[in-house]
């Protein structure tokens, strides 16, 4: 079980900064690198190899167990971060969800193989228009959003949510994109001023190119962008996203990721020479740097749609029928599933199968104003609570029943806490309380997966989803941020209310 990493009351208040007469003149940059796992982070960092990293927790602080939400899947983590709230505000529920408005399959990329299942074209249309255009909720407003109304110069870098102020049309200059904009790209975009998606869209010429976003070559084409933008003076906010660590654990481990987080160490310090040097960028930029969850190892797959052939009516992403004659949809999500009941009679049978499922840890669902948790041989019932009922870390207030250890939980001075299952009562409120969210929620036990549609899993290496520790707690680094700002437990979703707070407009 992991230790606790609590501040002693006299420590300075993580996340802020102690020079704040400076940082209301800096310009901020917030580096988000996909899946990095705390542990590595110490360890790349002691091993030399992440100078960068160093210098900004040597300056600044570093928060060791920020939360994520749940599912731990990059779509809902990066929703999270961009809007300062969960999916129950931003309505992004998973990789792979069901929308029951067009009855139909939402995938985002489990993998190519889950692409080419539901088609490729759909899966790009909803990944590059639908999830910032018709998915994301128009309330709340994204960091660029908020930063672009008071006049704040955004910019940012192929991340999964880039909505903003300022429409972009597709990008043309290469034979690639050309081609994908005769083909599918073709309808321009709302994002920050500066804009710079995967070679899709490109607010100005650069020199830089990504090869369509593809992994490998993701984080290099983000430092030669930033470091353009750094020279030519053309932000006061920019997201840089550093993808390629996920994609990397995934394939090779969370131990691999001693290799990968230098390649992302390297280019904040592309950033940091085309701004003078590190002591001058750090001069003239606060830093935040942030992961979205982290990776555990994966030793076998689970397949869901196996365990329910034969027992309920599946509606199969290829199905041609009427939608109102499948009985329920099942989305897999890393280590993480959602089943959508889609005929209300099938739901408690639904349940009691989820429950007999091997390698699943947590089965999860809503039962009137209470959410259930059932695993570890027992039931925990909960619902949001008035001011006498205990409180999480986070100051939520929960009435709570049943058995504590299916969350292995506690209540101590009137505080609920799990080390093992962080911000466990919260997370899973969040997620039931999504319109988008499955009926059931499935969080799968150590070292197992779901696989996706496509049949694909990380068996041998890394992947996140589960309402665990291991796949839930993110490092979060501050360097300059006067964000006035305490917590006892961070978050991911407390990045956008530190960004507002820092050039003055509200969270």
């Amino acid at each position: 079980m992991r230790a606790r990493n609590r501040r002693p009351a006299s420590a300075r208040p993580a996340c802020a900064d102690w020079t704040s007469p400076l940082s209301a003149a800096r310009k901020l940059m917030l580096a988000v690198i996909d899946g990095a796992t705390p542990s590595m982070i110490e360890r790349t960092v002691a091993a030399g190899r992440a100078p960068c990293l160093a210098t900004l927790i040597e300056r600044g602080s570093f928060v060791r167990d920020a939360v994520s939400v749940f599912p731990s899947v990059t779509p809902v983590c990066a929703a999270s971060i961009a809007t300062g709230h969960a999916q129950d505000r931003h309505y992004i529920p998973g990789m792979n969800w069901y929308h029951r408005g067009e009855r139909r399959y939402v995938e985002y990329g489990s993998s190519f193989r889950a692409s080419l299942r539901f088609g490729l074209a759909r899966q790009l249309t909803d990944t590059i228009y639908n999830m910032n255009g018709e998915h994301l909720a128009a309330e709340p407003l994204t960091v660029f959003e908020q930063l672009d109304d008071i006049d704040v110069r955004t910019a940012g870098t192929t991340y999964l949510m880039y909505r903003g102020r300022y429409p972009h049309e597709p990008d043309r200059e290469t034979l690639l994109t050309r081609i994908a904009a005769r083909s599918l790209v073709r309808r321009p975009v709302l994002g920050p001023r500066e804009l710079f998606y995967a070679d899709i869209f490109a607010s100005r010429a650069t020199g830089c190119y990504g090869t369509l976003g593809l992994p490998g070559v993701r984080d290099r084409h983000a430092g030669c962008v930033g470091a353009y933008l750094v020279t030519h003076d053309l932000f006061d906010f920019l997201l840089l996203s550093l993808p390629d660590n996920d994609n990397h654990s995934h394939r090779n481990g969370p131990e691999g990721q001693i290799d990968s987080l230098p390649e992302a160490d390297r280019q904040l310090a592309m950033l940091f020479t085309a701004g003078g040097g590190t002591d001058r960028f750090l001069a003239d930029h606060a830093v935040i740097v942030v992961a979205d969850h982290a990776h555990t190892l994966v030793e076998r797959s689970i397949s869901l749609v196996s365990h329910f052939t034969g027992h309920f009516d599946i509606r199969l992403p290829t199905d041609l029928r009427p939608p109102g004659q499948a009985e329920v949809a099942l989305c897999p999500n890393s280590r993480a599933a959602m089943i959508y009941a889609l005929e209300p009679r099938v739901l408690e049978a639904a349940i009691d199968r989820a429950r007999r499922l091997d390698g699943v840890e947590h089965v999860i669902w809503r039962d009137g104003a209470d959410a259930v948790v059932a695993g570890n041989g027992g039931e925990l019932r909960f619902a949001p609570g008035t001011g006498e009922g205990p409180r999480d870390r986070r100051g939520r207030r929960w009435e709570l029943s049943g058995d504590l250890g299916v969350l292995a939980a506690s209540v101590e001075r009137s505080v609920i806490d799990s080390e093992l299952y962080p911000d466990a009562l919260g997370r899973v409120w969040d997620a039931l309380s999504c319109p988008t969210s499955g009926d059931v929620l499935l969080s799968a036990a150590d070292g197992c997966e779901f696989a996706d549609w496509g049949g694909s899993s990380h068996v041998g290496g890394g992947s996140h989803g589960s309402l665990t520790a291991g796949d839930s707690l993110a490092p979060l680094i501050c360097c300059g941020v006067d964000g006035g700002l305490e917590r006892d437990q961070w978050s991911i979703k407390d990045v956008t209310p530190l960004v507002a707070r820092h050039f003055g407009g509200l969270a």
